[in-house]
């Protein structure tokens, strides 16, 4: 769904400045919102704009400074973006100020004369200008003891430390308004926290005798901490529900001392001499957890008993970084030893969860390292890894989309640039997550270290729509790429090297001044396309008004209906769905229809003519899409709400129904919500909602889940034959398909889910961007990287594949006893170009199946697979290719399993008799070749002879010639080519033969 396409841009971090000697960058830190970043090296700090990538602003550190307090060694934004801390080598904090000035741009353009043409377009977000940013030395804290990491937050400091081991929290400087002091500013430090590491202050801690390495604080408001000894934690401060005795306990031991910070490190100073001060303490959950091998415990009991300390031992599963997923409820940990596992999330009272170690590719056995950096995309679907040899993207499911592990092809060493392809510091996703921005170790030069590394993405990490998901849509930073295979002809969508992707550029006008795009939406014929980015929609129709386009923003989706598009805004604090048609100019003037809601729209769906619109209140709300004689408007048919079935409304990725035919049929639009089935993907969870009314006619819902992790579904409401109402679902591994999900049960009661398993799992080599169902093939893409020599960077590009679905859906109707399913499934494909190849796919897949490998005895045919061979072979005879199938499949098949095959299918010469009375001479000579492999030709070869004399008569000369070259083959002496000729007509009478 993520692919790395065209080259990384290499930024320039040493400041054009004339005082700034060059320095390495250290790491670099993304602000808040990712729109800027910071570059921290050991004595400065610069702030970059992310797009256009330009240095906003640059701060030095003195020589004093760098003395009395260190290098710089970390840094991290405030939540929000005001501020900026410095951590350096003598355990000071740094407080840097950010201010924005208004109305000021950092960069003036040189003076031009009047007959010089500008005639420079800026890029996409390059027409916002540049905006004045100062940076001033705000204070500096003196934290007590080795301050090992800083975690800013929006009223206070939350750091740790080595020494003593503890956790602390200050707040930030407070400058008081006095009118006693002449309107003075003094800063305070009231409330400073200490809580030490310890059984009492932290007894879920599985090891006391640690210190926090790392806190990390994501913009979920997840917590969570890595401790020296490798684990990892969810944390969270909770107010203490004795306060009032702490408070008289720390009241006492404040006038037993002097000193603000008591021996015991539980300090809690208040302006408040009543001690009414509310107390925190913290709360935790291990989330990663590994055991300890024997001989290490008992190493380590005997070096406390003796007093001496042996080697140390590294844990392979030690964690060293962490990425939380908040929207798909799990958590990514990256080990010392470079292997990277999946957990969800913890429950209160459910099993403690199995981490799922992801498989990092490496085909030429090079070393990974260490893991350096993670970071989910802020959609949730994919998570960027880095190494201290190298880098990946990997998608919710563990599936590797690219990576980079050096380069494959030889290279000029001292030319190449692109280092990021061995090493990786430290990396974030720039706004929209069109772009990777990377961090590489120093090297020769001191310059040049951050590297921006573009990416497609499916259209569906924004929006999961159904039309959105009938064609592969892709975007990128300033186009859209749609997959057109569909409408060519069936050899060009299996052909790989098929150019079958349209580019459609996003108008420049557009994209300058609303990077990146938030939404994008495809019609269902895939003829109209519409895009909205940070304010106002695009239809390649723009808003004639600037104030008009950006005095909203697109907030839940937008989606076609035939010629109008439904977009769903928020326009000074309130909500509402508005209709534009395509025929008309882009103005609030023209808006076709309002609907105002009460809450912000979290997913749009449409089904026919029924929208769908799910808001953050956790409603369902369904709307008719009515046309009128003048216009077209929205009627609303029902609400409904999911409380106490939907915990959190903004983990909903996917929205649709399923309507029974009978209330397509016979019943009321209006009471279609009253009887549909509602798919939802929840977080990973795939869910059906299964309407159930009670005694008072109030409708209760069932839940299904289908599947865990999945990261994208399609549903197809009008397929073929068996495949109506079928659900497909990916997991990052498979495609997991369920035929008529609309008519399956629910096994499950009424309070605890049910699970439902998949009729039929695909496996696929590549990532599936789009279900083709009239052709029987699902089309998805795959990365490709390429080096040269004469090139000093990497290129990226993604290449088209294709996997054929049709057999795995006809064996589980035969596997199944259902052959006149698998026959009307089957006669909807006849008349594709490779439907004989998948047939023949379906048979060589029985065939090998593992029952069969060494058994020879046509006798054991009670087997189960036995039964399914025996009903492949009676579906095959409902098709005319069934002669070419199964000499065709016998061929790519070992002789062992001819046997058993032909037991079942019948004796190879009544085929090939068969074939020569149908006049498929090609066939029959495929036959005649089993035929003398099986030991069936007689000593004079008649079969042999007749067929030739058949493909004579055809005047077959390609099939002759194969003919003669195997009567010479396997003959040496001649004598049966010798006879088969004269048995023919291809004699000359100066008795030279054919060739």
């Amino acid at each position: 769904m993520y692919f790395p396409t065209s080259a990384a841009r290499q930024l320039l971090t040493v400041p054009a400045l004339p005082d700034v000697s060059p320095e390495p960058v250290l790491c670099f830190e993304a602000s808040p919102r990712k729109s800027l970043f910071c570059l921290l090296t050991k004595s400065s700090l610069t702030v970059w704009r992310v797009r256009p990538s330009a240095p906003l602003a640059h701060i030095s550190r003195s020589e004093t400074s760098l003395i009395e307090h260190g290098d710089n060694t970390a840094v991290a934004w405030s939540p929000d973006g005001s501020r900026i801390v410095i951590q350096t080598t003598m355990s000071y904090l740094i407080l840097v100020t950010v201010d924005y000035v208004p109305d000021a741009s950092v960069y003036q353009p040189s003076h031009m004369g009047p007959s010089v043409q500008r005639n420079f377009l800026p890029g996409p977000g390059e027409g916002i200008p540049l905006q004045l940013l100062s940076l001033a030395l705000e204070g500096v804290i003196c934290a007590e003891g080795q301050v090992l990491s800083v975690s800013p937050r929006k009223n206070y400091i939350i750091f740790s430390t080595s020494s003593p081991p503890a956790v602390q929290r200050i707040p930030w400087p407070v400058y008081d308004e006095s009118e006693f002091e002449e309107q003075t500013a003094r800063r305070s430090l009231m409330g400073h926290d200490t809580w030490i590491l310890s059984d009492h202050e932290f007894p879920w801690l599985l090891d006391p005798d640690v210190t926090v390495t790392k806190i990390l604080h994501s913009i979920s408001g997840v917590e969570t901490w890595i401790t020296s000894d490798g684990r990892a934690y969810f944390v969270r401060l909770q107010e203490s529900r004795h306060s009032e005795d702490v408070s008289e306990r720390d009241e006492e031991e404040t006038d037993k001392s002097s000193t603000p910070n008591q021996a015991n490190g539980l300090s809690r100073l208040s302006t408040d001499s009543s001690g009414s001060q509310p107390h925190y303490h913290w709360e935790g959950t291990c989330i990663h957890n590994f055991e300890v091998p024997r001989w290490v415990q008992k190493q380590r009991s005997t070096d406390d008993s003796s007093g001496r300390l042996s080697s140390t031992y590294i844990e392979p599963r030690r964690a060293v970084a962490i990425a939380v997923n908040a929207r798909f409820s799990f958590i990514a940990v990256g080990t010392q030893s470079g292997s990277i596992e999946f957990t969800s999330f913890p429950t209160q009272d459910g099993p403690t969860p199995i981490p799922k170690v992801v498989e990092v590719p490496n085909p030429y056995d090079r070393s990974s390292g260490s893991v350096t950096a993670m970071e989910w995309s802020s959609d949730g679907y994919v998570l960027a890894v880095g190494w201290t040899h190298g880098w990946a993207i990997f998608s919710v499911g563990g599936r590797c989309l690219a990576s980079g592990f050096g380069v494959e092809d030889h290279i000029d060493g001292d030319r190449f640039q692109d280092t990021f392809m061995h090493a990786v510091e430290n990396l974030f996703w720039a706004p929209g997550n069109f772009e990777l921005v990377v961090l590489t170790p120093s090297g020769i030069k001191p310059d040049g270290q951050v590297f921006v590394l573009p990416f497609a993405k499916s259209a569906t990490t924004c929006q999961h729509s159904p039309d959105n998901t009938r064609y592969a849509f892709l975007q990128m930073d300033d186009r859209a790429l749609v997959y057109r295979g569909a409408e060519q002809p069936d050899m060009s969508v299996i052909n790989p090297e098929s150019d079958v992707w349209q580019h459609i550029k996003i108008p420049q006008s557009y994209l300058a001044t609303n990077w990146p795009i938030k939404y994008s939406a495809l019609s269902s014929d895939g003829r109209l396309i519409a895009i909205a980015g940070r304010r106002g929609p695009g239809r390649w129709k723009i808003f004639s008004s600037i104030a008009q386009e950006q005095a909203f923003t697109v907030k839940g989706g937008l989606l076609w209906f035939h010629h109008v598009l439904i977009v769903s805004v928020e326009i000074s604090k309130s909500y509402q769905i508005r209709l534009y048609s395509r025929d008309m100019e882009l103005s609030n003037q023209n808006v076709l229809h309002r609907e105002v809601l009460m809450s912000p729209v979290i997913i749009l769906s449409l089904v026919d003519n029924s929208l769908l619109v799910y808001t953050s209140d956790n409603m369902l709300n369904h709307y008719l899409i009515v046309p009128t004689v003048d216009t077209i408007k929205l009627h609303l048919c029902g609400s409904i709400t999911f409380d106490g079935i939907i915990a959190s409304p903004s983990a909903v990725r996917a929205l649709s129904w399923m309507i029974p035919n009978a209330q397509k049929r016979l019943g009321d639009p209006v009471d279609d919500l009253a009887v549909a089935t509602v798919l939802m993907v929840v977080g990973g969870q795939l869910v059906l909602l299964r309407p159930r009314k009670s005694g008072t006619q109030e409708v209760n819902y069932d839940m299904q889940i289908f599947a865990e992790r999945i990261e994208f579904c399609w549903i197809h409401l009008r397929g073929i034959g068996a495949l109506e109402n079928s659900l497909w679902g990916y997991d990052g591994q498979n495609m997991r398909v369920w035929l008529n999900a609309l008519a399956i049960e629910s096994s499950g009661s009424a309070d605890e889910p049910s699970s439902v398993k998949e009729s039929v799992s695909i496996p696929l080599d590549f990532y599936p961007l789009s279900v083709l169902m009239d052709k029987g093939i699902i089309i998805g893409a795959e990365h490709e990287a390429a080096t040269r020599m004469n090139l000093s960077f990497v290129m990226f590009r993604h290449a088209t594949s294709s996997h054929l679905f049709l057999h795995h859906v006809l064996r589980y109707h035969l596997e199944s006893g259902q052959v006149k399913e698998a026959v009307a499934l089957a006669k909807h494909y006849q008349n594709l170009v490779f439907f004989a190849h998948a047939l023949e796919i379906l048979l060589h897949t029985v065939v090998e199946s593992e029952s069969f490998v060494g058994s020879e005895d046509p006798s054991t045919s009670a087997s189960p697979e036995s039964g399914t061979l025996s009903a492949v072979i009676e579906f095959l005879d409902h098709f005319d290719a069934s002669l070419d199938v199964v000499v065709g499949c016998a061929r790519k098949t070992e002789m062992t399993r001819w046997k058993r095959l032909f037991s079942i299918v019948g004796n190879p010469h009544a085929l090939f008799e068969t074939c020569l009375a149908s006049k498929r001479l090609k066939t029959a000579g495929s036959y005649l070749l089993v035929l003398h492999n099986l030991e069936q030709l007689d000593e004079n070869n008649k079969d042999a002879v007749r067929l030739l004399n058949c493909a004579v008569k055809a005047q077959d000369w390609q099939l002759c010639r194969e003919l003669l070259r195997f009567l010479h083959s396997i003959d040496d002496t001649g004598k049966a080519l010798r006879h088969a000729l004269s048995e023919t007509s291809l004699v000359v009478q100066k008795g030279d033969t054919v060739p």
